[in-house]
């Protein structure tokens, strides 16, 4: 599964219905510590999975700077 954009990680995490339990901020780096790990298969396009980790680390930000209910709310009015 590819994702392209923060909405799709954000959608992700929602249907996965881990909000109440999981915080989003774990979610998004457990998902970066995977795609790291996957860099190291040498049969894989790797192209997909930079911009896979570019896009978490840019959440992180996001949520360290605005907070993880601010963030959902505003991935969320973008669909």
């Amino acid at each position: 599964m590819v994702i392209k954009s923060t909405e799709e990680y954000i959608d992700f995490f929602i249907n996965l219905n881990m909000g109440e339990n999981v915080p989003l901020l774990s979610f998004v780096n457990n998902e970066r510590m995977v795609l790291k790990q996957k860099l190291e298969h040498k049969d894989i396009e790797k192209a997909p999975i930079m911009n896979g980790i570019k896009i978490l680390e840019g959440l992180v930000m996001e949520i360290n700077e605005l907070g993880q209910e601010a963030v959902l709310e505003k991935y969320q009015n973008k669909n």
